[in-house]
């Protein structure tokens, strides 16, 4: 599985730092090195590399507050995507969802929070089953 990141330039930071934490353990494929100028743009490119929600691997990205991107994100059909700051959501979104994508806001989540929320996403399974019926809903409504 490889972990996408992707942030602008107001979440330049806490995507660093989080990359450099993690890039040990999975598979890292940062799509914004220098950051996007917007977070628009950023959202675009974790879109396209989830290949719209299709693709096995999983994606985090970064920006001010984490709703610009996830709202960037959730327009795109196929993409379940959540915003996060806290590590049960991050692990129950990714078990019961199948979500692809959280978005993390620098100026919201603190460095040590932000790894716990990434370190519960990136370690869940989805159940699929039951939850599989939801799933389903979600992707119909694009």
């Amino acid at each position: 599985m490889k972990v996408y990141l992707t942030s602008d330039l107001a979440g330049l930071e806490l995507k660093n730092y989080v990359k450099d934490h993690i890039q040990d353990q999975f598979d890292v494929i940062d799509l914004t090195e220098q950051g996007a100028e917007d977070f628009v743009d950023a959202a675009v490119k974790m879109v396209e590399a989830l290949d719209y929600g299709k693709s096995e691997d999983l994606g985090i990205a970064f920006d001010a507050y984490g709703v610009g991107s996830f709202i960037a994100a959730n327009k795109h059909q196929g993409m379940i995507v959540a915003e996060v700051s806290d590590e049960r959501s991050a692990y129950m979104t990714r078990q019961h969802n199948n979500t692809k994508l959280i978005t993390l806001g620098q100026e919201i989540v603190g460095k040590g929070l932000a790894l716990k929320i990434v370190n519960e996403f990136l370690n869940a399974d989805y159940d699929g089953g039951r939850h599989q019926v939801r799933v389903d809903m979600l992707n119909e409504m694009c």
